[in-house]
Parts: C-alpha cells; sequence; structure tokens
C-alpha cells in the first residue's frame, strides 16, 4: 500500500528532527557537524507503521579514530527523538567521502574556496612551509652569521 498523505508529512516531518540531530553532531577532528562535513549519504523514513529512520552514513577515513563511537551516537540521538520507534546507522565506504561532499557553509567555516583547497590563516588551523637550507642545522636558532666558505678562516675566532 502505498504511503498515505499523513505518512508523507510525518515522514518530512521526521527527516527535518533528524537532519536537525545530526547537526548538532560534530566531527571530533574537524569543527564542522557530520551533516554539513557530508557524511551523511541517506536518511530514509518510513512513517507507516511506527517511525523507522534508516541512515546511511560514512567517515572521512576508514582509519578515523572515532569509527567504533560516531555511528552509535548518532543512532542513539535519533532514537532519542520522541516520535522514533526504531533508529538504524549503516557506515558504507563507497562512494569514498571527499571534501566536495561538504556543504557551502562548512566550506566556508573551514576556510575553503574551493573543494580540497584550504585557504590559511584560519583561526584554529597552522599552515607551515619549511625551508631549510644546508645552513640552517638542527639545534640553531636559526642561519646565523652569512659565512664564505672560501674564507671560513677569516670569520672564526681569532683568525
Amino acid at each position: 500500500m502505498p504511503d498515505s498523505p499523513i505518512d508523507k508529512l510525518k515522514s518530512q516531518a521526521t527527516e527535518a528532527q533528524v537532519i536537525e540531530v545530526l547537526r548538532s553532531i560534530y566531527d571530533p577532528e574537524i569543527p564542522v557537524n557530520i551533516y554539513d562535513l557530508g557524511l551523511i549519504y541517506s536518511i530514509e523514513v518510513d512513517a507507516t507503521d511506527a517511525i523507522r529512520v534508516r541512515v546511511q552514513m560514512t567517515l572521512t577515513s576508514p582509519n578515523c579514530p572515532v569509527a567504533g563511537t560516531l555511528p552509535p551516537q548518532v543512532e542513539a540521538k535519533i532514537q532519542a527523538l520522541e516520535e522514533v520507534a526504531e533508529a538504524s546507522v549503516e557506515v558504507v565506504w563507497e562512494p569514498t567521502w571527499t571534501p566536495e561532499r561538504m556543504s557551502e557553509a562548512a566550506k566556508l567555516e573551514l576556510g575553503m574556496e574551493d573543494p580540497g583547497e584550504p585557504r590559511f590563516p584560519r583561526p584554529g588551523f597552522t599552515s607551515m612551509t619549511v625551508n631549510r637550507s644546508r645552513r640552517d642545522r638542527p639545534g640553531t636558532h636559526g642561519p646565523g652569521p652569512r659565512r664564505n666558505i672560501d674564507n671560513a678562516d677569516q670569520d672564526s675566532p681569532g683568525g
């Protein structure tokens, strides 16, 4: 039996609530919520009898340190919605997450003009270029005076 108009309205309202919940959950390493980060691939709401929510999500990497805790946290927060009778979260790896999946708001928050192109400096982020010449040696505080190698004994003390 097809969804009734009331079931469709319930589904839409519940999906909006689920999105609100997802926007309250943040990746601990990136200061952006998981919804705008693009980690949520799909939200399915079945409101035929009791409301059931199924979410497919990914992580920024299979080696993500919160791989074991973030999906259960997402499931628990959705399940905590009063209208939701059942919630399930499935972690998928295809398609692979890339910065292009991020919302425009997330890109702005992270200082990214285009996907994959960080713009620095940005509070909370550091960009550093190390350009060490031969005269910059570990344990020194800067390059020191320039020395002419051919006339090194002239620059040495007492010489």
